[in-house]
């Protein structure tokens, strides 16, 4: 693997993509309600995590990158708790306001000296497209920054912030020939012409509508899928399966997973990967072992509970 992380503290990173705040209530389950077959939870404390596209700005910090994030924030309490972790997280933010911030919030209970376990989760957000004056702030204050990046990571997790005006504009960057790596929950199919797809298991199926149940099946699946998104790479995470590299000429590479140990939580995983995949794309560092280091980051994360991050430290010592 010939990545130098000693690179990593010049490399700027853009990410553009949904900021969100992963709001976390914990408590202690005491008994069944009379009012209804449900649990009690007596509250303990709250705390808030940058989530989304927040989170993959927070890895790629975490990894000693000098990174900006885009996207919006609401004028409210998680907006207002986003913006003092992002100052804290030394992470340039260019937001615009929107109505409300996308909020995902768990409640995690249990009893008496029992660990946590998540029981409910809750989302907030908009619920429809962007407002035209939101989206035009957008596009005019990503102009500044994309041209400043050395490597951009799209994240969309479907809340509206990569509207097409902001996806034509970054996709006239890749045309150029920057370096512009797309992570899709929902619109893969959206993202034609860009550097770098990721795509899950799960995600590639459903842009090709082609099984992806074996090695060879999911070959023919990639290589489908590279002609639906005309990009240069495809990188496909497999779970417990690993990776793999798919080059739009030449060879696909499987990488193993790595690690013995059982995933403690998968939250944010996607997350981790694409900021190490792209941190390390954008050092130089060819698409094969950007995505070998990746692998080896999101190893590390789902060994974490919670939405997390993995520091170059960790890193360092698990390579």
């Amino acid at each position: 693997m010939k990545v130098d992380l000693n690179r990593f503290k010049n490399v700027r990173v853009l990410v553009v993509g949904d900021l969100v705040a992963d709001h976390y209530v914990y408590g202690q389950t005491e008994r069944v309600s009379r009012e209804a077959p449900v649990l009690i939870v007596r509250h303990e404390r709250d705390e808030v995590k940058l989530g989304g596209g927040a989170n993959v700005a927070a890895n790629a910090r975490a990894l000693g990158a000098q990174v900006t994030a885009l996207g919006v924030l609401g004028a409210d309490e998680m907006g207002t708790a986003m913006r003092v972790l992002f100052k804290a997280q030394d992470i340039a933010l260019v937001a615009s306001e929107s109505e409300v911030t996308e909020t995902k919030t768990r409640v995690l209970a249990g009893g008496l000296s029992t660990s946590r376990q998540q029981m409910l989760r809750i989302d907030r957000g908009l619920t429809g497209p962007m407002s035209e004056k939101v989206s035009q702030r957008l596009e005019k204050s990503l102009v500044a920054p994309l041209a400043r990046a050395d490597v951009v990571i799209v994240s969309d997790y479907g809340a509206g912030v990569l509207t097409p005006g902001v996806r034509t504009l970054l996709q006239g960057a890749a045309a150029r020939g920057a370096k512009v790596c797309v992570d899709s929950r929902f619109s893969l199919v959206a993202y034609r012409g860009f550097t770098v797809c990721k795509p899950n298991e799960p995600e590639l199926a459903v842009l090709t509508g082609m099984p992806v149940r074996s090695e060879a099946e999911l070959t023919a699946a990639a290589s489908r899928a590279l002609e639906l998104l005309d990009c240069q790479v495809l990188v496909v995470t497999r779970g417990r399966h690993g990776m793999s590299v798919f080059p739009r000429r030449g060879r696909p590479t499987f990488i193993a997973p790595t690690g013995q140990e059982d995933a403690v939580d998968v939250t944010g995983a996607g997350d981790t990967v694409s900021a190490s995949f792209a941190l390390a794309f954008g050092s130089g560092a060819s698409a094969v072992d950007a995505a070998r280091l990746a692998n080896v980051a999101g190893s590390l994360v789902v060994q974490k509970q919670g939405t997390a991050t993995v520091s170059l430290a960790e890193l360092r010592a698990a390579l």
